[in-house]
């Protein structure tokens, strides 16, 4: 990862409508970079809810699964990027598969520059203080919609309007997909466990 692509980086996350403007129509995105930063924000989510101080930390440690917590950040990632994906297809989006991943992966940014060290300060301050932990958690999550809003604009040059109704609809889709998922793997199970038990059936009879 070179110094230009973090500085490209942080261009974006403090100049959003030039630096997303950038990303998209001089091609200085990079889907390394934005892929990069959805792993340092899995591990920044890990350390924090194994290493954040016991006033904010309410998480055992012994029932933490780092390989599970991975879940939490990469499948909204992809479902987010899918559903985008599929919506504004038929919305006349002009944005790529590859330029929602990148305008995502980029808009991530603010959680990794506050959750590290916020993982940090939080074992040295005081329950009364556990209030300054929890208002930059609501910082970084606003500055996250933010960006991801002007990069989903940008991606698909839709209008401020628009792109606010195209993402309450990607949430939506983001719920079917999981539903359908849900129901699948149910089925997929109701029909194995199915030819299970005629198999046993089977057996125990000749």
């Amino acid at each position: 990862m070179s110094m230009e692509l973090l500085k490209q980086s942080f261009y974006v996350i403090f100049h959003p409508f030039n630096g997303f403007w950038e990303l998209k129509n001089e091609n200085k995105g990079r889907l390394t970079l934005a892929l990069s930063l959805l792993f340092l924000l899995a591990i920044s989510n890990i350390l924090n809810r194994q290493l954040a101080g016991f006033h904010v930390n309410f998480n055992r440690l012994s029932d933490l699964n780092s390989i599970e917590e991975l879940q939490f950040v990469i499948l909204p990632f992809v479902l987010w990027c899918v559903a985008n994906w599929s919506l504004t297809t038929l919305m006349d989006g002009e944005g790529k598969f590859r330029d929602i991943v990148i305008a995502t992966g980029y808009s991530l940014l603010p959680f990794i520059l506050i959750y590290i060290p916020l993982t940090i300060i939080s074992n040295f301050i005081t329950l009364k203080e556990a209030t300054f932990y929890y208002l930059m958690q609501n910082i970084a999550f606003i500055w996250f919609i933010f960006l991801l809003f002007v990069g989903t604009m940008n991606a698909h040059q839709y209008t401020a309007g628009k792109t606010v109704v195209t993402m309450l609809l990607t949430l939506v889709v983001m719920g079917i997909i999981v539903f359908l998922g849900l129901l699948f793997f149910s089925l997929v199970q109701q029909i194995t466990n199915f030819i299970t038990t005629i198999y046993y059936e089977l057996i125990f009879r000749v």
